[in-house]
C-alpha cells in the first residue's frame, strides 16, 4: 500500500510584518508628539550679522598706471575717485581682496604713491607693487 503524502498549502505569515508596521506607527506618533512639545520650549537662539555672498574672492585686482598718468583697474579706465570707490565697495564684499599696483618705470613716483594711498584708503590691506626682475 502506498502512502499518500498530504501537501500543505504554502502561505506567507504576515504577523511579523504587521508587528513591524505597528512599531513604526507608534515610533512616528511618539516622535511627532515630542517635536510639538519641543517647539514650546523657550530658547534664545543666536543671531548673526549681515549675510555676505559666498562667491569666490577675486584672485587679485591690478591697478595699472600708464606713462601718460591714466589709471586702469583690470583694463577698465578710471579716475582716482572712481578707483577708490570701486575698491571700497569690492573690499566690503571680499575683505581678503588683494590689489597689485603696476607703474611705468619712467613714470612719476608721486603718482604711484597717490595710487597706493587711494588703494589703502579704500580699505585694502593686501597691496603689492609689480616689479620686473632684471637679468644681469
Amino acid at each position: 500500500m502506498a502512502k499518500h503524502v498530504k501537501s500543505e498549502d504554502v502561505t506567507i505569515n504576515l504577523t511579523p510584518m504587521i508587528d513591524v508596521v505597528f512599531l513604526l506607527v507608534i515610533f512616528f506618533m511618539v516622535g511627532s508628539k515630542f517635536s510639538e512639545a519641543e517647539s514650546r520650549i523657550k530658547v534664545n537662539v543666536p543671531s548673526v550679522g549681515e549675510m555676505r555672498s559666498l562667491a569666490r574672492v577675486p584672485d587679485e585686482r591690478v591697478v595699472a598706471i600708464g606713462v601718460d598718468g591714466t589709471l586702469t583697474l583690470d583694463e577698465t579706465p578710471m579716475t582716482m575717485s572712481q578707483l577708490t570707490e570701486t575698491l571700497r565697495r569690492e573690499h566690503e564684499n571680499y575683505p581678503g581682496m588683494k590689489v597689485a599696483v603696476r607703474g611705468e618705470a619712467s613714470g612719476s613716483i608721486q603718482q604711484m604713491v597717490e595710487v597706493l594711498h587711494a588703494v589703502r584708503v579704500a580699505g585694502v590691506d593686501q597691496i603689492g607693487i609689480a616689479t620686473k626682475k632684471v637679468q644681469r
